[in-house]
Order: structure tokens, then C-alpha cells, then sequence
């Protein structure tokens, strides 16, 4: 993930629910007074994400806030913290045996995101408000979620361009506390960030990365307003901007990146191992320990690699996996020399997957995808490739960003599983589809659980055989390269930030058992370091979706429909694990009984 957008992801809450059954428990039917006052609750707290995060609700398509940015002030994060303990005051005095079975599930996955939002708060972990792979140092990016059709689109984001000195000031506050409570990152991932800031302190302001929006503005503008938009823009960058960057490059180089620590792993902050222990269990939406997780990583890294050697076998290749593994990452043939040639084979590979669709799908989202290229600003820090999702009405669609940083080192065969995990029948078919589920909360239909969102897209990468793709035998391998890749993550991740492991530990792993070149594997054991827990998710999640169809298909025989199948997974948009499996245990005995 990219995977998922990054912006999206520092929003989103991973929940854990149990549930005892779908059947009413009340005899008189449900009581309209509860549901409106849940449904009160939460059309009333959207309105408050919204104006919390108003980056999410640009990018949504919510143009209410579009001159602000969010309030990442210490007196704010401790008013959300007090917010959320009240509204779990306010579902608590709800009836919920008066509801219907639908509002249960509702009620129950808004209480969770509350209830680990507030158990978050104890561990400090909003004092890292920015990661090699995103924050304050590339906010432009917000650039390319936004709509930009009319002169009130480019006054509101001059607006908001004056405003961002102020954020950056509360980010380098936050940083400045995490100093002090040693609630901070590695030294060797926060070393790549201090290029990313100089990226923005330009000389010509029309050379910004926020000025991209007045490069070419629409001709419904009057030419004496263009210009009179582009001179006040240039302005804010050269005056306001660019000095708050100077102003934070100077600070993160010469305070924050020396405070950091020299070696890897979440456990040297205060608390870490209970810290880890609570990201694991948000974002696998189960209550596994870091070590039942690391267990499960070494045994699936085990039966990949026997699948992988029997390709080796299959092809005769003559010499050891690891020399297997070296000849996929250096001969020629499986790389471009240009990053047009590598771009035209991701498109090329989306057209032949996207009309398969319907041979596994009954229902397919109304919305479509782009394929685009990562910013330069990111690529040579960030992952081969991520996902945005669409704008709310639909104007915007989905993004498939790939990564042409380097086309030398990004081999053809990854290309199928990729944009299969990516686009489509991944996230974009996934996310797609929730957003456009009727009579469905907003807060289920716009955000997301990890474990379901990237289980999914990781089984989607299975389906490329059902649908004709990985006829070639490396493309498959790529396609075990990359559900190895998912199983070593429950082991380094795991190792580094609760057993002691070294961030060459977790790199030595991943060239002994994948063909991903140093490039991408330095880049995703790094994201890893600075993201505790969240790759956990993609594994755990794709086991239990396998775990499902398995016994769907057991139980249904000859009668077992994949299109029904996957119509119902994808048809709650995204829940916990152990909701999903409570509802299809509901799903198979009405197919059964059918």
C-alpha cells in the first residue's frame, strides 16, 4: 500500500466484535425511539470526522471544509480523546435488545472504533505524526484528492495554503513532545525524510508542489482572474510556505533526527510491548498475541516456499533456490529500461484482467479506476504501488498508483498479482462497492478494517488463475513471491517490534525467501519499522476469507456459486473478522437450506 492510501489509513479503526446471533430479541419488533437516537449519534459524529479530518472529507468530496486543515494540536488530540469517552457514554444508555438486527451490528462496530480510539490514547502514539512515507513534508498531496472546476476551488485552497504554517507548527509540537516522552521513530527510517522536506523549499514558487493546482486552470476563468489567482499563490508559497519549511527542516535535522533511536522496533518506547500487543489486536481484528501471529507467519513462510521450489523444479532451472531467486532479480529479461515501457504494462495487464469481472462477480461497482504514477516527490521512498479510493459522488474514481522509480529494478512478473491486489478485483472492486452500499451508515460505507480491506485484496491476487491469468510460470512465482511477502510480514514485523529483532534480521528473511529486489525490500522492512502492526492485517485477513470459501464450498457442493460467494463477502462493505465470519455462518444456512 500502498497498498491503501496513506492519507486514508491514519484515519481508519480496527475493530474486534463478537456476535451471538442476527434474530430479533424482542417480540414487539424493533423500537424506532433507539434507532433514531443511534442513527442521531451517528450522522452527528460524521459531521465531526469530517470537520476533524478535513483532508477525508475533501478527498471524500465534502467541500465544507476545503480551506482547512486538520487540528493536530496536543490540546486537540486530548479533546478528541474526552469526545470519545463521552459518546461511549451516550451508546451505553441505548437500549441495545431494542434494536434491530441490523443496528446491532451497526452499534457494536461504532462502540469498538470508540472504545480503541480511547484505549489508544494512553500510548502516546499521535506524538509520530509522520513516517518516511508520509505527513506534514508531502501535505501536498491532498492536491490530488481535491476538484479544482471552478475560482472558488482555487480560493479555498489559497486559503488553506496560509494555513499550513500553522499545522506545521503543531506537527513540530508533537514531535517536540515525543522527544521528551521518547515516543519517537529509528533513526534509519527517519533519515530519508529531511530530502523530502528540501523537496518543498523551492526557488520559484511556481515550482512548488502546492502550485500544481494554477498550472492549468480551467478556461471558464477569466484570464485577468488566472493570473490574478496564480500571483496570490505564488505569493503564499514564497512568503508563508516555503520559510515554514525552512523553519521545520531546521528542527528535524538538528533536534528530532538526533533523538531518535538507533535501533529498530516499537518495544523501545515507554510501554512498547503493550503498545504492540494493542496494535495487534487493532489491526487483525482478533485477539491474537504477537507471538500466535509470528507462529502462524513461520508456517505459511514454510508452505509457500515448498510451492515456490517446485516452480524452480517445474522450469529446470539448473542451480539453488537461491540462485533461482538471483536470476530473477538481475537478468534482464524480467525488467524495462524505461519507465514508459514499465507504466504501459500495468495498464496493458488492467485490460485484460477487467473484462473477467463478470466470470466471478454478479455485482460490479458503478465507478471505474485510473492507472497513475506514484508523485516523484514519494516514489523512491515508498512502496511499489497503492490505492485511492474514489470521491463519495463519484466524480473522482478510484487511483491505482504504481511506482516507475527505477523501471530497472521492477520486475514484469509482479505486475499481474499486483494490479490484481490493487484495482481490480481488489481494493478498488472492494472499496468501490461499500461506498456504494444503500441504507448503510457512512462510517461503514467510507472507512475501513485493515484485516478485511487487505485480506481481501491479498485473496484477489489467488483469483488471477481462475480468471486465466500466471500462464507464464514466473508470473505465478511472482504471485507466491507476493503471498510470501504477506507471510514473512507476520514474522518481522512481529520480530522486530516484540522480539528483539534486527532490521537485517527482517531484510535477510525476505531475501531468502522472495525474489523482490533490495530496492523494494529495504523500502517495505522500513515501512514496517515505522508502522507497527498494520502490516499484520493482509495474512490474517486472506486466511480467514480461504477459511470461508473452504467450508462454503464443502458445505454447498455441487450448489457452491463463487459469484454468490463473493457477492456476499463484499456485500457488508468492510467489517472485523469475526463479524464477517458470524454473518456468513448466517449466509451458508439460508444457501443450505435454499
Amino acid at each position: 500500500m500502498p497498498t491503501w492510501n496513506p492519507k486514508s489509513q491514519q484515519l481508519a479503526c480496527f475493530l474486534f466484535l463478537m456476535m451471538t446471533g442476527l434474530t430479533p430479541a424482542f417480540p414487539d419488533g424493533p423500537d424506532e425511539n433507539a434507532a433514531r437516537e443511534l442513527h442521531r449519534i451517528f450522522e452527528a459524529e460524521w459531521d465531526v470526522w469530517m470537520e476533524n479530518s478535513p483532508e477525508w472529507a475533501s478527498s471524500l468530496g465534502d467541500r465544507r471544509f476545503n480551506t482547512k486543515w486538520s487540528d493536530v494540536s496536543l490540546a486537540a488530540h486530548q479533546r478528541r480523546h474526552d469526545h470519545g469517552k463521552e459518546i461511549l457514554k451516550q451508546l451505553k444508555r441505548i437500549n441495545v435488545d431494542k434494536l434491530s438486527a441490523s443496528d446491532r451490528v451497526n452499534i457494536e462496530l461504532f462502540r469498538k472504533r470508540y472504545e480503541l480510539n480511547v484505549e489508544a490514547f494512553q500510548y502516546g502514539w499521535y506524538l509520530v505524526p509522520l513516517t518516511q512515507r508520509g505527513g506534514i513534508q508531502n501535505q501536498n498531496s491532498t492536491v490530488d484528492a481535491l476538484r479544482f472546476e471552478k475560482e472558488q476551488d482555487f480560493l479555498d485552497w489559497i486559503v488553506r495554503l496560509r494555513a499550513l504554517p500553522e499545522k506545521i507548527k503543531q506537527t513540530q509540537a508533537l514531535m517536540q513532545e515525543g522527544i521528551r516522552r521518547r515516543i519517537i521513530q529509528p533513526k534509519v527510517v527517519m533519515t530519508r525524510v529531511p530530502k523530502q522536506i528540501r523537496k518543498q523549499i523551492v526557488d520559484d514558487p511556481a515550482k512548488s508542489p502546492f502550485y500544481k493546482p494554477f498550472r492549468d486552470m480551467p478556461e471558464s476563468i477569466e484570464e485577468s482572474r488566472v493570473n490574478e489567482l496564480q500571483t496570490e499563490a505564488q505569493t503564499v508559497i514564497r512568503d508563508d510556505i516555503v520559510p515554514a519549511y525552512k523553519s521545520f527542516l531546521k528542527f528535524f535535522e538538528t533536534k528530532y533526527l538526533p533523538a531518535c533511536f538507533d535501533e529498530v522496533g516499537v518495544s523501545q518506547i515507554p510501554r512498547g510491548q503493550e503498545f504492540y500487543a494493542y496494535r495487534a489486536r487493532m489491526f487483525t481484528t482478533t485477539e491474537m498475541t504477537p507471538r500466535e501471529i509470528h507462529e502462524i507467519g513461520l508456517a505459511e513462510v514454510k508452505r509457500i516456499r515448498a510451492e515456490m521450489e517446485q516452480i524452480v523444479k517445474d522450469v529446470k532451472f539448473k542451480g539453488s533456490f537461491a540462485e533461482f531467486l538471483n536470476f530473477l532479480r538481475t537478468d534482464r529479461q524480467f525488467y524495462f529500461d524505461n519507465p514508459d515501457d514499465l507504466f504501459q504494462a500495468y495498464q496493458d495487464v488492467g485490460k485484460r484482467i477487467d473484462p473477467k469481472m463478470p466470470e466471478l462477480f454478479g455485482k460490479l461497482p458503478r465507478v471505474g479506476y485510473r492507472v497513475k504514477a506514484i508523485p516523484a516527490l514519494l516514489a523512491p521512498d515508498t512502496t511499489t504501488a497503492y490505492y485511492m479510493r474514489p470521491s463519495a459522488d463519484g466524480t473522482r474514481p478510484g487511483t491505482y498508483y504504481v511506482n516507475l522509480y527505477k523501471p530497472e529494478a521492477r520486475p514484469r512478473y509482479e505486475i499481474e498479482a499486483l494490479s490484481l491486489h490493487e484495482a481490480v478485483p481488489g481494493h478498488h472492486l472492494q472499496i468501490a462497492l461499500a461506498m456504494e452500499l444503500e441504507n448503510m451508515p457512512r462510517f461503514r460505507r467510507f472507512s475501513g478494517y485493515t484485516a478485511y480491506v487487505e485480506g481481501w485484496a491479498l485473496y484477489a491476487e489467488s483469483l488471477g488463475e481462475e480468471i486465466g491469468l500466471y500462464q507464464d510460470p514466473y508470473s505465478k512465482f511472482g504471485q507466491l513471491t507476493y503471498e510470501m511477502w504477506r507471510a514473512i510480514r507476520l514474522v518481522v514485523d512481529t520480530g522486530m517490534h516484540s522480539m528483539g529483532w534486527t532490521r537485517e534480521q527482517a531484510i535477510a528473511l525476505f531475501k531468502e525467501n522472495t525474489a523482490k529486489t533490495r530496492l523494494d525490500i529495504e523500502n517495505e522492512v522500513d515501512r514496517y519499522i515505522s508502522w507497527p502492526g498494520q502490516a499484520l492485517a493482509y495474512k490474517i485477513g486472506e486466511l480467514k476469507i480461504l477459511a470461508l470459501r473452504a467450508k462454503a464450498e464443502q458445505t454447498l457442493g455441487k450448489n457452491f456459486d463463487i459469484k454468490a460467494f463473493h457477492d456476499f463477502i463484499l456485500s457488508n462493505g468492510a467489517v472485523p473478522l469475526a463479524t464477517l465470519e458470524s454473518l456468513f455462518e448466517d449466509w451458508l444456512r439460508r444457501q443450505a437450506a435454499n
